[in-house]
């Protein structure tokens, strides 16, 4: 039997065909063989998750309303996990009522949303240099045109952001202030001021991605850039379920101005109509039921000894004259090789060593720093650490 070709189908958008995929996710799938020690993925330990508390929500929810909790939703999401999140900002410090909340798909559903209700193709979008590497694929899709912000070892420069935001007219600022992926750079309480003063001077949106935040192992927590005055008509703050109770839930928030949430609001019917009403509900329930702080303080304690053993670890893995950073908390240290290595050329040999990392170079918005290299420390215990390590350093020899 023969058959004869039909037309040629109409070519995809141009933003499908211009948006390349996450390098970070084919990495992962180069490192799935178990016997890899992976420092790659930003992945919570899954040893630590509260198995037994989140199934007991979700049987209590599924025993006590089935018929409503395997129902369809309203798309501003479960009325007592929206409570549930502005009553944890409002005890932490950012007065929040639960109207303000959205129920998000991670929240990386809620930068999508962000970016379909904000950004008309050739908007400039300010970012941290570098940067999450997904933010850079969402704004991409949207046909934003992303300018880096120069920064330091603390994040980005305000007098340079000024600059920036004169000269280019942004619409959007995106920043991750707490433990940055990939970095883990803290933005002083300082620069933040700064950073919402700009906002309320000339005028832009502020996106404040807030996913690792309660993951600190020390110091003293900053203020969100939500809280200052000069920023909070302009600011919106995305939050996540995924580092504190599970990723698999596939559980955020934003929290927004009025004039911005309404829009975000049918952004997200247009997309989802809802997120997921029985994991909201067991979410819910969880928080109800089981007291989610001292369970983070519990991971917390693991993962703080985690970063603890890599950065012990480093000095005789890495070649003479790389440096990097301690952050405070959340799940990245950020790795600088000697200007003549190229991470990204390593990381082949390094996978025959079967240990893996993710280079820095697709995080940077414009020219990349090639030496740079994201290790990630919490999926493995301590003296798995050391192990990959010595793998490092036998890869990098």
């Amino acid at each position: 039997m023969t058959t004869t070709a039909g037309a040629a189908l109409p070519a995809l958008a141009a933003r499908a065909r211009d948006v390349g995929a996450s390098p970070v996710r084919e990495i992962l799938a180069l490192t799935a063989r178990p016997e890899v020690i992976s420092f790659a993925g930003g992945l919570p330990a899954p040893e630590l998750f509260d198995a037994e508390g989140i199934r007991a929500a979700y049987d209590r929810v599924l025993a006590e309303r089935a018929g409503t909790v395997l129902q369809y939703s309203t798309t501003e999401g479960d009325p007592a996990l929206r409570a549930a999140v502005a009553g944890r900002l409002t005890r932490r410090g950012l007065g929040t009522d639960a109207d303000s909340v959205v129920v998000t798909g991670g929240s990386q559903q809620g930068l999508a949303l962000l970016a379909t209700v904000l950004l008309e193709p050739g908007d400039v979008v300010l970012v941290e240099n570098p940067t999450y590497l997904a933010a850079l694929q969402c704004f991409g899709f949207a046909g934003a045109r992303v300018v880096p912000v120069p920064t330091d070892e603390d994040g980005v420069l305000p007098d340079a952001l000024e600059e920036l935001v004169l000269r280019e007219r942004p619409k959007l600022l995106y920043l991750i202030p707490d433990f940055q992926n990939p970095t883990g750079r803290t933005l002083p309480e300082q620069r933040r001021r700064a950073v919402a003063e700009v906002a309320g001077r000339h005028g832009l949106w502020i996106a404040e991605d807030d996913p690792y935040g309660e993951l600190r192992f020390e110091g003293d927590r900053r203020p969100w850039i939500s809280s200052y005055e000069a920023a909070a008509d302009r600011t919106v703050l995305l939050g996540s379920f995924s580092k504190v109770m599970a990723p698999g839930m596939r559980l955020g928030w934003l929290r927004a101005p009025a004039a911005l949430l309404r829009p975000c609001v049918i952004a997200k019917q247009a997309a989802d109509l809802h997120t997921s009403t029985v994991d909201q509900a067991a979410a819910a329930r969880y928080l109800a039921d089981r007291d989610l702080d001292a369970h983070l303080d519990r991971v917390r304690t693991a993962y703080r000894a985690r970063r603890d053993a890599l950065l012990a670890g480093l000095p005789a893995a890495l070649p003479q004259g790389s440096a990097w950073n301690r952050p405070e908390g959340g799940m990245f240290v950020w790795v600088r090789l000697p200007a003549d290595r190229d991470a990204t050329a390593l990381l082949r040999t390094a996978i025959t060593h079967d240990v893996a990392y993710v280079p820095g170079a697709p995080f940077y918005a414009a020219e990349p720093d090639r030496a740079t290299l994201r290790m990630s420390f919490t999926t493995h215990t301590p003296e798995e650490i050391a192990e990959g390590l010595r793998r490092l350093a036998r890869a990098f020899g």
